[in-house]
């Protein structure tokens, strides 16, 4: 059956929804944490994004990175498949920021919001999408002319996230699996296909969340992550594009 047929997609989303919302996933939960932080700090500053930008996140869930968006002055809104995710980031918000929230599949979504976007965005949600180039040409028409499109994603070329698997209750190979796509050949093949131009990647990080969150792990971090001998394994990859 062919990735982009009806009932292959149907299936495919399906999967992914009862895997989030089935679950107990504690990381999913919004903190304020260095580690989380650090995410959000390192895509606006890859993708150039400023404070008054409209920007989607897509697979925005429960609001783990979309309030930390919200806090730095950007019109942020969110994204997501299911209705439940969606109603929990409405709790976890509590009526601090005025955040619009759109249950669609990105390459379904509503087409009031073509055109509407500064930059469209996403925190490990590349690869639970089911087809990446139907999903880059979807998000190319969410963008005003010149906008841009950024996507943290886990690095398939990094062991600890395999051995994550084994030893994580809440995480399964059926719903992580495309981690193995995040293949920069592969991810920029779809964006190009798409119509995206000025391609760019980068890699960084180095220690779990445990660490990272403790002021000298930051620090050590940054250090660290800045020898070549492993800058190919380090742990998150950054990916950006533009349109003419």
């Amino acid at each position: 059956m062919k990735p982009d047929c009806p009932q292959e997609l149907h299936r495919h989303n399906l999967i992914q929804t009862r895997y989030y919302e089935h679950a107990k996933k504690p990381h999913m939960v919004p903190q304020e944490t260095l580690y989380l932080r650090r995410h959000v700090d390192e895509l606006l500053r890859f993708a150039g994004i400023v404070p008054g930008e409209r920007v989607l996140e897509v697979g925005c869930g429960k609001g783990r990175y979309t309030l930390l968006l919200a806090q730095r002055g950007l019109q942020v809104e969110g994204l997501d498949l299911s209705p439940f995710l969606l109603e929990q980031l409405r709790l976890f918000n509590g009526g601090r920021y005025n955040i619009s929230l759109h249950c669609a599949d990105i390459a379904d979504h509503p087409p009031v919001l073509d055109g509407q976007f500064d930059s469209v965005i996403g925190f490990f949600v590349l690869h639970h999408l089911h087809n990446l180039p139907l999903c880059f040409k979807a998000i190319t028409r969410l963008l005003k002319p010149g906008g841009r499109v950024s996507f943290l994603e886990p690095n398939p070329y990094n062991f600890l996230y395999y051995v994550q698997f084994l030893v994580t209750p809440e995480m399964t190979w059926q719903g992580d699996k495309g981690i193995i796509r995040m293949r920069p050949s592969a991810i920029f093949r779809a964006m190009k296909k798409a119509g995206f131009g000025r391609l760019k990647m980068t890699r960084f990080g180095f220690f779990p969340p445990f660490l990272v969150n403790r002021p000298w792990g930051a620090r050590l971090e940054s250090t660290l992550e800045r020898l070549v001998i492993w800058r190919s394994f380090l742990p998150f990859q950054l990916f950006r594009g533009e349109l003419p």
